[in-house]
């Protein structure tokens, strides 16, 4: 008989600074790998980009969920900026219509993932606000 439960995790969990470079690391490396293999972002890159969504929140301590959520489109961000730079060169038509490409294909992931995460951390802050008394 196997049981399936939550992962259990040794401590309190990462803290915010872990979150921030654990996402960015995970994103920036599957972006460089799509862009040097592919030309382009993908599914591989969207898949990473929502499991670092999900591990963030899930992985972080408590009241780390802003920084889970607002990170990964920051990184990808700067990430797809950073390799389109450096694997097209600095020619700006080039970097134009490279960095807003793999943003676009990357939106609905992006947007999944910030649905989630916003949902999570507001739906958290709801829950800790006390409730008001009636009159």
């Amino acid at each position: 008989m196997s049981t399936i439960g939550k992962i259990a995790i040794q401590g309190p969990g990462l803290k915010k600074q872990g979150i921030v470079v654990l996402q960015a690391f995970f994103i920036g490396f599957f972006t460089f790998i799509e862009l040097w293999l592919r030309n382009g972002v993908g599914i591989i890159t969207g898949v990473i980009i929502l499991l670092s969504f999900f591990g963030g929140i899930r992985f972080g301590r408590p009241g780390t969920t802003y920084v889970a959520t607002v990170t990964p489109p920051l990184a990808f961000a700067a990430a797809a900026i950073f390799w389109t730079l450096l694997l097209e060169g600095f020619r700006p038509s080039r970097l134009g219509i490279g960095v807003v490409a793999a943003l676009a294909s990357e939106a609905p992931f992006l947007i999944i993932g910030a649905t989630y995460g916003w949902f999570v951390f507001l739906n958290a802050k709801a829950k800790n606000k006390p409730s008001k008394p009636r009159a």
